[in-house]
């Protein structure tokens, strides 16, 4: 080379705070000593298109090293971050959101965003993934461009397009996840912040008065009364429990006397057999008080159980749970939902899913003026806005007394 070509241009910095050059092509570099999140320090570089936008940069990161703000020890991508989370975080602690978790990694987010640098993920990166999602074909790994001709799609799993889209319900669960592994990795220091918070998502509408009436509530305990698990739905109405904490309800977390029962543990099917788990949050797990027709029932229940334990002998297989076969083994939930099938058409709830029963407690429990945040502790919500955002619908009556209200008011 001759002359000045190739040489690099630099400007002054103060000792400890870099140094700053221009490479041959033009392109501006910045280089310094940072902390990482191992606590040792490693250089790191930055680049821009004139010396001031460098220097801005390298003095943001160095000022956020010099607050403790590491920078990631390892270059991880989006991919390698979300298969070491979902099998060092997810699994060990919650197996079953493990399985449904890891589908919308493998089918979505890697396809989508699993090649960007983990640390380099931006904000404008996950809104347009997610904008995209919603228009991509429900069975594709995020590869299809609706606005292309139909004839020039195609499709991995069925050969085309199938034509029909994500769900809102799809999107933001895909949107959940990613902001949970993301806000994982804030916790290990590897990302400064979580752009997955920064991206609104639109909510799934739910259709209202989801679950039973009042007088379907009060038709379903009486049509119940002779079923050998009348205290599981009376506990499912008057509770608000999960589905997968009535089945793993056990005996040592009823106190009848003291009148509450404690909830610790779920039964749920993981890798096709049935497991004792922790629930599904950690509010969750709670203790909850029993009215008197709960504990009723239950101890109708406990008697009942014992003539089956008697009838069973040596067959029986003590579990230790409330809700179990008749030899004492742990309920399929698939049996659950044969049980709950013939009561809900009984009552003319043909559409009421079994978990609506859930939704139910809360809906009619809000109606008759509990405070909101007693609910959300009785059902175990984890946030006061699922109680209020998903479940609690003011029904069409509601809208119309309160209108005729209005009515009166203005007469």
């Amino acid at each position: 080379m001759t002359g000045g070509q190739g040489r690099r241009k630099r400007t002054r910095r103060s000792n400890g705070q870099g140094s700053v050059y221009q490479r041959a092509d033009g392109l501006w570099i910045g280089a310094a000593y940072v902390l990482t999140t191992t606590g040792h320090r490693k250089r790191i570089t930055v680049s821009g298109k004139s010396a001031e936008d460098v220097n801005q940069k390298l003095t943001r990161k160095i000022a956020d090293s010099d607050r403790g703000i590491p920078v990631a020890a390892e270059s991880w991508t989006v991919e390698a971050y979300l298969n070491y989370w979902l099998q060092n975080v997810v699994r060990p602690k919650r197996p079953k959101t493990y399985q449904g978790y890891e589908g919308v990694v493998r089918r979505r987010l890697v396809p989508g965003l699993g090649r960007h640098k983990l640390h380099m993920l931006s904000v404008t990166q996950v809104r347009t993934f997610l904008t995209r999602l919603q228009h991509d074909c429900r069975c594709c790994a995020g590869g299809i461009d609706a606005a292309r001709p139909e004839e020039e799609r195609r499709c991995c799993a069925v050969g085309r397009c199938c034509g029909k889209v994500l769900s809102p319900r799809s999107v933001q669960h895909t949107h959940a996840v990613l902001r949970n592994a993301l806000q994982n990795a804030m916790r290990e220091e590897l990302v400064t912040r979580n752009v997955a918070k920064l991206v609104q998502v639109p909510a799934p509408r739910y259709r209202i008065n989801r679950g039973l009436s009042v007088e379907q509530a009060r038709e379903l305990l009486e049509a119940a009364e002779d079923d050998r698990l009348h205290a599981l739905f009376v506990l499912a109405l008057y509770l608000g429990m999960r589905r997968a904490e009535l089945l793993g309800l056990a005996w040592e977390s009823v106190d009848l006397d003291a009148g509450h029962l404690e909830i610790h543990q779920t039964l749920q099917r993981v890798d096709g057999e049935l497991r004792l788990l922790p629930p599904k949050t950690d509010s969750s797990e709670r203790t909850v008080p029993l009215p008197r027709f709960v504990a009723d029932a239950l101890a109708r229940h406990r008697d009942r159980q014992r003539k089956e334990r008697e009838e069973a002998g040596a067959d029986w297989t003590d579990s230790g749970l409330v809700f179990t076969s008749r030899r004492g083994t742990p309920l399929e939930p698939d049996n659950l939902r044969r049980a709950w099938y013939p009561l809900r058409e009984q009552i003319g709830a043909d559409d009421v899913r079994f978990h609506d029963l859930r939704h139910s407690c809360v809906t009619l429990l809000l109606g008759l003026g509990v405070p909101p945040h007693i609910v959300q502790e009785i059902v175990g919500h984890a946030h006061l806005g699922v109680t209020m955002g998903i479940y609690a619908h003011v029904s069409l009556t509601e809208k119309r007394a309160a209108l005729d209200r209005l009515q009166e008011g203005l007469s």
